[in-house]
């Protein structure tokens, strides 16, 4: 619509008060055209127009939104939209506001309540209002001409349990509840997932509606969960994201940046090549010291029917106390020679705290199984305790084998093996292997990394075996001390890569 017929109705409307309620009422596009004009100071773009159709839909019950920075994602949504539940159509009495700290929560909540202070329409035709302190500690708004409560919680609090009257939350609105710090480690994912999933979808009753909104901060953040849950249908809901330049390079807000120039000038004032990338064009930014590179990562859908050989690797951990280790175990599957052989990752890796015996008893348990009454290799790293465990298997007539460190540290190790995943000759499961790949693509920052350690023992015992046949086992030792000392060496063409080639050449590799 022309701005200036536009402007003509809206005068109109903000004339009568019974025409204006109603309209608002029924629609949160006009609810927002009227009530939060001032706020309209470029044309709006499609993409917002979208965004209020879909708050409008009630049976979009799930709802989860990815914008740009400075698309006004929160204004309409966190806040007209909380407002237009409330006064419009929805009429919901219970609402949630969620941000990862009390403090944002708060700022939610003071934007609501400065537009009931000082729109002058919107408090004559939704006040009074009045402020109170939950029970919970947080902020809360009531407006008493239409019973309606609107409170604010952060991701620390349980809201479980909530009730405003007899009322469970029947609108909860999540605003970013993530920040880089939060998805650094799997565990500060899983506890807000968790938190999610566990404390807040449960607060609300049947018909609740949640709205979450938020931007990619990690392949395995929360937001990236919902998104990769809703596409793939496991979830019923609607997921959308708006990058600040659509898939055909235009930009997405025409009113705000008419040109690419108006991007280009933008994205000088961010003045970070990564921000740009992760906040306005929507893309999960790799860590730059990342060992192994998510799009290094090749995957397969079916196993082949027969295997050459099975193999696991083992990283032992025996304390069982809150901070201690877990012991980790990955299987996979070999097939083919030469320069096409390959290694097929098995899907859902132990990653557990064990005791000893466990360990030992998972351990046979798996080799026994896992190729069809075949014993399949196992591999364990030849130090400390875990000599015993190699030992213990030995004892039981399993081909168990220590693999040495050459006094690797853990990145080198991982170094050690990244061509082979960079190259595709490990392959990894479409589905099951998530832990694993988070821990190998997020490897340094990642708390935990026993997955990431079982996997490096598996290849490097299976290649050791295969150099081993080879008859370049002590070529293979002397060149892993080297390359202990010059990671790059394996690159080099001398050394370790002249007997990779003559092990190659006889069908050893």
């Amino acid at each position: 619509m022309a701005k200036n017929k536009r402007d003509g109705i809206i005068r109109r409307i903000l004339k009568d008060k019974m025409v204006r309620t109603f309209l608002a009422r029924m629609s949160f596009k006009m609810f927002f055209s009227i009530y939060y004009y001032d706020y309209i100071k470029y044309e709006t773009a499609r993409f917002q127009e979208e965004i209020m159709e879909i708050i409008q839909n009630q049976k979009n019950g799930f709802v989860v939104i990815s914008a740009f920075r400075g698309s006004a994602k929160s204004t309409i949504i966190t806040n007209a939209s909380v407002l237009w539940s409330v006064l419009g159509k929805p009429q919901k009495k219970h609402i949630l506001i969620l941000s990862q700290t009390e403090q944002k929560a708060r700022q939610h909540l003071q934007n609501i309540k400065r537009e009931l202070e000082n729109n002058e329409l919107m408090r004559m035709d939704l006040g009074p209002f009045e402020e109170e302190r939950s029970q919970w500690g947080a902020t809360a708004i009531i407006i008493k001409k239409f019973n309606a409560k609107i409170v604010i919680g952060s991701v620390d609090q349980s809201p479980r349990g909530m009730l405003f009257g007899s009322k469970r939350p029947d609108l909860i609105i999540i605003d970013d509840i993530e920040d880089l710090d939060s998805v650094k480690t799997q565990q500060g994912r899983d506890k807000t997932f968790n938190w999610l999933t566990g404390e807040v979808i449960p607060a609300g009753d049947k018909h609740t509606r949640i709205i979450v909104v938020g931007n990619m901060l990690h392949d395995d953040s929360v937001m990236s969960r919902l998104k990769k849950k809703i596409l793939a249908k496991e979830v019923d809901g609607v997921y959308r994201e708006y990058p600040i330049i659509d898939s055909n390079g235009k930009p997405l807000w025409i009113g705000k940046f008419p040109t690419q120039k108006d991007i280009d000038d933008e994205r000088k004032k961010v003045m970070n090549a990564q921000a740009w990338a992760r906040e306005y064009m929507l893309q999960i930014v790799t860590n730059e010291d990342a060992v192994i590179h998510k799009e290094w990562i090749q995957y397969y859908d079916v196993l082949p029917p027969r295997m050459d050989s099975y193999a696991i690797g083992i990283d032992l951990a025996i304390a069982q106390n809150e901070t201690s280790n877990f012991t980790a175990i990955v299987s996979g599957g070999v097939i083919g020679h030469g320069q096409e052989q390959y290694i097929y990752i098995l899907p859902n890796p132990v990653n557990e705290k064990m005791s000893h015996l466990n360990n030992v008893n998972r351990a046979e348990m798996l080799s026994r199984t896992i190729w069809n009454g075949s014993l399949a290799d196992i591999f364990v790293e030849d130090v400390g305790y875990q000599k015993s465990v190699i030992q213990e298997l030995c004892s039981r007539s399993l081909p168990a084998k220590g693999v040495l460190t050459h006094g690797q540290d853990k990145r080198a190790r991982i170094m050690s093996i990244s061509h082979l995943i960079q190259s595709g000759k490990i392959l990894f499961p479409r589905k099951g292997a998530e832990a694993l790949i988070a821990q190998l693509i997020g490897f340094g920052s990642e708390k935990d990394d026993d997955l990431a350690d079982a996997l490096t023992t598996l290849i490097r015992g299976l290649l050791e075996r295969r150099y081993a046949r080879s008859g370049f086992l002590d070529i293979a030792e002397e060149d892993l001390r080297r390359m202990n000392e010059d990671p790059d060496y394996f690159k080099k063409p001398h050394g370790l890569g002249d007997w990779v080639t003559m092990a190659r050449n006889q069908g050893g590799l």
